[in-house]
């Protein structure tokens, strides 16, 4: 070979990967990414190149950050972080790494250059985001608020923060605090301030961890003595809601040069301020409906959940920005320390550290945004598109209508999406905008206005594209929404009680999210068939928190039965009217405690007018009979065709899903309903701060009581061929059908019970999610049919009873009384209300809600309640089980199961009464600390 002539490596990357070699390599490490550790250290054997894909940090950060428990230390490298956690020994595996030639990688060695560029020459002074200082309330309000943002100095003046939140002095004063660490990873994880400080100074990763705590508050108090909501953003209509209610709203944001914020429009279309106590952040900002590039939202058909993929804040500024026309790229500024940026509702906006910050931000709602915020807790689906996305959201023939009616003389061309069967997806891509330019007083051009075609971030313009069919009441909440649709409800009807000066805008916002217009000529047609009066301006809007619409006027309640469909609500009234029916022939003291019903019915709109039939649960009503629904012979036979057990059929049928509505057409225009004589006083959730310990004590003895009076209560038999064979393996055991119907649905519910407890999103350690199938294992629905309770005459199976399943806060009505003195300034309960949800089953289903939701997990009330009660929970007549089935029998360890098993989210409420419960290591372990009282009853 000649001297002179380079030495060229063959290109090891065929040999190496064999059939693999097709696929691009950013293809292979995603593949990669699905593996556990000990099947990547395999694979990294096979070949050279192999061993370079196997190694590289990016994606032994997501393996590590899929793994990680708890606070965490970073061990100098992502690779050696992981196989800590996995318990493997330095010796064993920290080795020197391998070097090879001949193998070349542009997706890897992009991928490099972002974990090791400089940001220096990334920061520029002169943006165009508007800059202010010594502004009023008044000039926000008219200029900025929910229209445009603007930087603002001087709000952080005198702050403590101002002097104290550098990286060195948080660290020597709370280093010891763990906080939540954002990153994309399926947990939450968090680091002690002092191991992610080291992380921060160590670390080379593409897309650095970044503290981004909403319980900062929680973690460190004294935090909140730093800094106070500046003037301009100190109404907040979410401040209403209870501690537990509220949605994240502030963040403590520390994070290292490269780390960021990739871009997204806040929660709820709320509006937000963002502070910088110390370094250098770039924001980009667009308006709404202008989607970035590089950008995709996407909109669930079904629930309306949105979700948006987009590339890190770097990838963005490096690999995309550059692509952009200069009448494309973003409103841009640098904040610096002492800085205050506004983001209005609904805009787009993407952060890049330039080097180590620290900053606080909050997000608020007030007069300006409330519109929006209800509109994107609107059931479906293109409005939330459309708020985010702008007409790109919507499908050719959607749009081209949406331009005609509008007057907009732009016709640049557009690039419209493919509507999916589930999602609607939208990419912005880069194509002509046009924008209408704000000039600043000295000629500088603000691109605040980019919205094209006739699109307008106008609360009245966006409400066109609500799915009307679709309402609060009767269709998938998304999870995504900020907050749950209970707290929603409740929400509205403080605003309303809370801010009568504003009730216009509130209930423009009710008919918006509830569609409260539609429900108030529903009731006004009830009340005028029953000679009933109207309801007043004041009293327009449903009440409370409920899963239906409630009407609380004069004399009278009236309920409108919507949730769940025509379906649910006929066999929800129809079981609660063969209750009262029960209760009205019985001598029980339960009477004197439930609201005497008045009347009942069935609203329906036909012709083009409502119409209202009587219904007292006793027969079909002729309206379905005569639309040619086929309704079977037992149905037809029963006494009560909606009732109990025709209910618990339906529910065995769906298996706990929400099943079709069989009633066809006609569940969009009928409504059952119920008018009872309304209580004096209030319910027991807007008196709770306000009840002495007397009060308390005398709460839990009157649920004790009415819970005895209710389970007592005789309940009609089985009389369904479908339900008497619900079970036969045990029919040698001569176990009522009741109880084979109870458990078969048990069995039901966990058979899917993981993923709905991941759907909730719960803080449920991993360790404990894996052990679910050991602790409550197939033997647990055998043995549950082996209960017995002792009386006169010997052993007899324990009956099942009525369950409430919904004695919560919203369910349970104060009144006041007079004390020793002759003040009204006591508070006693007098009625249980709400009896659409019963079912037949074990008695311990209703202690669950009223200890975690109503009694909020004190020993001492629960106490109260139990001695009150009087009854058995559990008697076993075989003695001498051995100890694993023994286990059945213990009340705290049934509690503990039914609380896995619940159709609702009682494990969260759980975690959030007992915080200890966060780090525990067996479900024996929750048990003994939420249940074991029931032990010693």
């Amino acid at each position: 070979m000649d001297a002179t002539t380079s030495f060229v490596p063959r290109d090891r990357r065929p040999e190496a990967l064999g059939n693999l070699s097709v696929l691009p390599d950013e293809t292979i490490c995603v593949l990669l990414d699905y593996l556990d550790p000990r099947d990547i250290a395999h694979l990294a054997c096979v070949s050279s190149v192999m061993y370079i894909l196997c190694n590289e940090e990016p994606l032994w950060m997501s393996l590590c950050l899929r793994r990680a428990k708890g606070p965490f230390e970073y061990k100098g490298s992502w690779k050696n972080t992981t196989l800590h956690i996995e318990g493997v020994t330095q010796e064993n595996a920290y080795r020197k790494p391998l070097q090879f030639d001949g193998f070349h990688s542009m997706y890897l060695y992009k991928r490099f250059y972002r974990c090791n560029t400089s940001l220096d020459g990334f920061a520029f002074d002169d943006g165009n985001v508007e800059r202010r200082s010594d502004i009023s309330l008044d000039e926000f309000s008219k200029e900025y608020d929910a229209k445009k943002p603007v930087l603002l100095s001087g709000l952080a003046d005198s702050w403590p923060a101002s002097k104290t939140w550098t990286i060195d002095q948080l660290s020597e004063k709370y280093g010891e605090v763990p906080f939540r660490i954002s990153q994309r990873s399926p947990n939450k994880i968090s680091m002690k301030f002092k191991d992610y400080i080291s992380y921060m100074k160590l670390q080379r990763d593409e897309d650095p961890l970044y503290v981004f705590d909403d319980r900062f508050a929680e973690a460190a108090p004294e935090l909140l003595k730093d800094y106070s909501v500046p003037h301009l953003f100190q109404e907040d209509w979410f401040e209403i809601l209870d501690k537990e209610n509220r949605p994240p709203y502030r963040w403590l944001i520390v994070g290292p040069e490269r780390s960021g914020a990739s871009w997204h429009v806040d929660p709820a279309l709320t509006s937000a301020w963002n502070t910088l106590l110390c370094g250098r952040k770039r924001w980009a900002l667009y308006p709404p409906g202008k989607v970035p590039l590089g950008v995709t939202v996407h909109v669930n058909e079904d629930d309306g959940d949105v979700s948006i993929d987009t590339p890190s804040s770097l990838q963005w500024w490096l690999d995309y920005y550059p692509l952009l026309a200069d009448e494309d790229k973003p409103i841009e500024c640098t904040l610096l320390p002492g800085e205050t940026i506004y983001v209005p509702s609904g805009w787009w906006h993407c952060i890049l550290n330039l080097e180590p910050t620290v900053a606080v931000t909050q997000n608020f709602v007030n007069k300006e945004n409330f519109g929006f915020v209800c509109l994107d807790m609107a059931p479906g689906y293109q409005h939330k598109g459309v708020c985010r996305a702008g007409l790109l959201a919507l499908d050719d023939g959607d749009s081209q209508e949406m331009e005609e009616e509008t007057d907009d003389e732009d016709d640049s061309s557009l690039s419209y999406s493919d509507l999916s069967r589930k999602e609607k997806r939208v990419r912005m891509n880069g194509e002509g905008e046009t924008e209408n330019n704000e000039e600043d007083a000295n000629g500088g051009s603000k691109r605040y206005h980019m919205w094209k075609n006739g699109f307008s971030y106008d609360i009245d313009f966006l409400s066109k594209f609500l799915d009307k069919e679709r309402d609060h009441y009767n269709f998938p909440w998304s999870m995504g929404n900020s907050v749950g649709q209970r707290e929603m409800r409740g929400w509205l009807s403080k605003l309303w009680v809370l801010k009568p000066e504003l009730r216009t805008l509130i209930w423009k916002g009710a008919c918006i999210a509830l569609n409260a217009e539609k429900w108030l000529l529903c009731l006004e047609e009830v009340c005028t068939f029953h000679n009933l009066p109207y309801v007043t301006e004041d009293e327009k809007l449903p009440v409370g928190t409920g899963s239906n619409p409630v009407y609380l006027f004069s004399d009278y309640a009236v309920k409108l039965f919507v949730e769940g469909g025509l379906e649910q609500s006929m066999y929800c009234l129809g079981t609660e009217l063969e209750f009262y029916d029960i209760l009205g022939r019985a001598d029980s003291p339960l009477k004197s405690h439930i609201p005497e019903v008045l009347a009942s019915g069935i609203l329906y709109f036909e012709k083009g007018s409502y119409k209202v039939v009587p219904w007292d649960g006793k027969r079909i009503p002729d309206i379905f009979t005569s639309s040619n629904l086929d309704f079977d012979a037992s149905m037809l036979k029963s006494e009560f065709p909606f009732g109990i057990w025709n209910k618990t059929l339906l529910q065995q049928r769906n298996q706990g899903k929400p099943g079709p509505d069989s009633f066809g057409s006609l569940s969009s225009h009928v409504w059952p309903y119920i008018i009872t004589q309304r209580c004096k006083g209030k319910i027991f959730a807007q008196l709770r701060d306000d009840l002495t310990w007397n009060d308390a004590q005398n709460l839990a003895t009157f649920l004790g009581q009415q819970l005895r009076n209710l389970h007592q209560l005789p309940y009609p038999p089985v009389t369904r061929p479908e339900l008497l064979n619900a079970n036969d393996v045990h029919e040698e055991l001569k176990i009522p059908p009741e109880w084979k119907v109870f458990v078969d649905a048990l069995c039901q519910k966990k058979k899917d019970v993981t993923s709905r407890l991941e759907n909730w999103g719960n803080p449920i350690p991993r360790a404990l999610m894996n052990k679910i199938d050991e602790y409550i294992p197939d033997e647990f629905f055998v043995d549950l049919l082996h209960v017995y309770k002792d009386t006169d005459v010997g052993d007899k199976v324990k009956p099942c009873t009525w369950i409430h399943s919904d004695v919560m806060d919203d369910n349970i009505h104060m009144e006041p009384y007079a004390d020793d003195d002759g003040q009204h300034n006591s508070w006693r309960p007098s009625h249980i209300l709400d009896f659409s949800d019963l079912s037949i089953g074990d008695p311990i289903y209703d202690l669950i809600p009223i200890y975690l939701d109503v009694i909020r997990g004190d020993t001492e009330l629960f106490k109260k309640l139990l001695e009150s009660y009087g009854l058995p929970l559990i008697r076993s007549k075989n003695e001498t089980a051995d100890s694993t089935r023994k286990k059945v029998f213990s009340p705290s360890y049934r509690t503990m199961c039914y609380c896995i098993l619940h159709e609702e989210n009682v494990l969260g409420a759980m975690f959030s009464i007992w915080d200890e419960l966060r780090t525990a290591e067996s479900w024996e372990q929750v048990e003994l600390t939420v249940w074991s009282l029931l032990n010693s009853y």
